[in-house]
């Protein structure tokens, strides 16, 4: 594994960003309490609600980084101040209890949707929880048949060329044929709803595990911002939270697996596409992750852009287009190489977590996203979804 990148701050001092904060009553010129999307420059962070009133509005804009700029209303707070306000251990028990302003997850009305198996690693990984059925004691012995059979090298295989056609017919005689096989080098990538709107996280709360998973783990990725119009308008961090003993029992219960309270972490801010950010700086970007747990565990490891098995562009035309429609927009998951499976409990059980690991996700371009695992009944409850958020707005009549 390659060591974590280093980020100092939150985010970079350089680009333009965008994101979403509560705003407390207190704050609030309005004496409202409620969520603002906002635009962070050179470490500052101001109201962009007189223009944008939803996320969706601003991704769906054009040129969200062109018009940021001019229309900046009042400073809220230093992007520091957000930082440690937004630590779970400084936050009021409910959303309208808080008294300062604190970071939201950046997407709000948007879909949230995710690509899996993208990587060679990740592939790998999936084909072993699937053979092992779940079974985290399985695995290691699993892991190392199948490693036998395909070796570790498909990265020369493109997706859906001629050859993977001959490679599935031999996979299939030797009996390691898998649906992950199927997506992971077939013509269809794997495309699923990752959250529902408003469901996802941001920086510095607690993200959920289910109490009967006992064998799980992050997943650390980009996540990009796409318009209705399927234009790609900047990227941030997420953690694709996953039970792999759930999946692995059965593919049927991926929305298990993927889809609970606190499980879906995305922030702190979408960088947005301008002249010192594009999306071949996100092709290249090298994702960290690191993992330390109250126990004295600490693991790290990177994802490498450039090892993506098929092209961010490839995977947002796999999304939208004429069979399938995203008129708020919607944030895509590009997928993992990197998942811890260094043994933490027992000899061949590999990875798991423990509630209170602490879980950071770092690229030097897009700052970092950090978490604490906890039980998905443990942590608070989503309770402002889309309803609340129409209520909201006709209430604020923001101006």
């Amino acid at each position: 594994m390659s060591p974590k990148p280093s980020i100092p701050h939150l985010i970079p001092n350089e680009g333009i960003w965008a994101g979403r904060v509560w705003l407390p009553a207190s704050s609030a010129p309005n004496g409202l309490a409620g969520p603002r999307v906002v635009g962070a420059i050179d470490g500052r962070v101001f109201d962009l609600s007189r223009r944008f009133q939803t996320f969706s509005d601003l991704v769906n804009c054009g040129a969200p980084a062109k018009e940021i700029p001019q229309c900046l209303g009042s400073e809220i707070a230093s992007v520091e101040e957000l930082q440690e306000n937004s630590v779970y251990t400084n936050r009021a028990a409910t959303l309208a209890q808080e008294t300062r302003p604190c970071l939201l997850a950046p997407n709000d009305i948007l879909a949230t949707k995710a690509c899996g198996v993208t990587f060679i690693r990740s592939l790998l990984e999936r084909v072993i929880e699937e053979k092992a059925k779940g079974d985290p004691q399985a695995a290691s012995q699993v892991r190392q048949a199948i490693l036998d059979t395909l070796g570790n090298d498909l990265s020369k295989v493109k997706p859906g060329s001629e050859e993977t056609v001959a490679l599935k017919a031999k996979l299939i005689e030797q009996g390691i044929w898998s649906q992950y096989l199927e997506v992971g080098i077939g013509p269809d990538a794997e495309v699923f709803t990752k959250a529902q709107p408003m469901a996802s996280v941001g920086y510095g709360v607690q993200i959920g595990i289910h109490p009967k998973s006992k064998w799980n783990n992050p997943e650390p990725e980009i996540v990009l911002a796409v318009s209705n119009k399927g234009n790609i308008q900047g990227a941030t961090l997420g953690n694709d939270v996953n039970l792999r003993d759930f999946e692995g029992r059965s593919a049927l219960l991926l929305g298990e697996a993927k889809d609970q309270n606190g499980s879906c972490s995305i922030g702190p801010f979408v960088r947005l596409f301008d002249e010192s950010f594009c999306l071949d700086d996100v092709k290249t970007c090298e994702i960290g992750l690191e993992i330390s747990g109250e126990d004295g565990f600490h693991t790290s490891g990177s994802n490498k852009m450039i090892e993506i098995s098929r092209s961010p562009e490839e995977l947002v035309r796999q999304a939208i287009g004429d069979n399938h429609q995203y008129p708020d927009g919607f944030m895509l998951f590009l997928g993992t190489m990197f998942a811890p499976t260094e043994d933490r409990d027992r000899a061949d059980e590999g990875f798991t977590h423990h509630i209170g690991d602490r879980v950071t996700i770092s690229s030097p371009k897009l700052g970092q996203l950090t978490n604490w695992v906890a039980h998905t009944n443990a942590i608070p409850r989503w309770e402002f979804g889309i309803r609340d958020l129409i209520d909201y707005l006709q209430r604020s009549r923001v101006t």
